[in-house]
């Protein structure tokens, strides 16, 4: 589980560029839990949070019952973090990235080529098990960052635009890996522009806009609200009205 109280994040010499303003949610275990908003909105910042890449100036979050700051280790732990597909080692093969991250949280010998099987078959990965990741197409390397993420079997996984760069097929796979994840109890936020698959995975939304939480729920209630057919619609619906709010204020 994961719990937000009023996590803020600033930047500027003076604080004066608010990416994160007072957001609460909960995003409970056995649930895919999705982020939406338009460029700048302070999706990514609150990610970096979370995964304790970034302090918040004020408020708290606690990831599987530890806090993002005093307990930052553990938190480690128990997360999975995909924020893109950079950092793989060029010349080292799929396999041997996945393995390296894997023997940094302690995976050794039958555990983690079990892992490392588990993963190169779920992801349709064994074509790419040996080549270098140099050259990988951008799809092939995403595949390869997902797989590292997940290596250590974490109760938390932080996904930011996961889908980008995978083919048709490979986005199908990957929506059924995220489901059955989900399934296993593991607490998942999803990050993504791409309101299909937000709208197909994801069990509730949770909207910003210049930093601050403007809505949640799920895709109905966002269609009901807004009077809206689809998703994208709704969204939008909700940005206008929120950007309304802020000019007369």
């Amino acid at each position: 589980m994961i719990e937000l109280t009023r996590l803020c994040k600033r930047f500027g010499k003076r604080g004066e560029i608010c990416a994160v303003a007072e957001v609460s949610f909960c995003a409970p275990a056995g649930q895919i839990t999705g982020l939406l908003g338009p460029n700048g909105a302070g999706k990514t910042t609150l990610l970096r949070m979370l995964s304790t890449l970034l302090v918040p100036d004020s408020g708290h979050a606690r990831i599987a019952g530890f806090d993002i700051v005093a307990d930052r280790q553990q938190v480690r732990r128990h997360i999975g973090v995909l924020s893109d597909a950079r950092g793989l080692y060029p010349r080292l093969s799929a396999v041997e990235n996945i393995a390296y991250f894997g023997s940094l949280y302690g995976l050794t010998n039958r555990a983690l080529d079990e892992r490392i099987a588990l993963l190169l078959e779920t992801l349709d990965m064994r074509a790419l098990a040996h080549r270098k990741t140099e050259g990988f197409s951008q799809g092939e390397r995403m595949k390869v960052a997902i797989a590292r993420a997940l290596i250590h079997d974490p109760p938390v996984i932080l996904l930011d635009e996961p889908t980008n760069g995978l083919d048709v097929m490979s986005v199908r796979l990957l929506r059924g890996f995220l489901r059955a994840l989900r399934d296993q109890g593991k607490c998942l936020i999803f990050s993504s522009h791409v309101m299909s698959e937000v709208a197909t995975l994801c069990d509730t939304i949770m909207v910003l806009n210049h930093g601050h939480l403007i809505a949640q729920g799920t895709a109905d209630d966002f269609r009901g609200k807004t009077a809206q057919t689809s998703l994208e619609d709704a969204f939008f619906a909700l940005l206008e009205d929120d950007e309304q709010k802020r000019s007369a204020a």
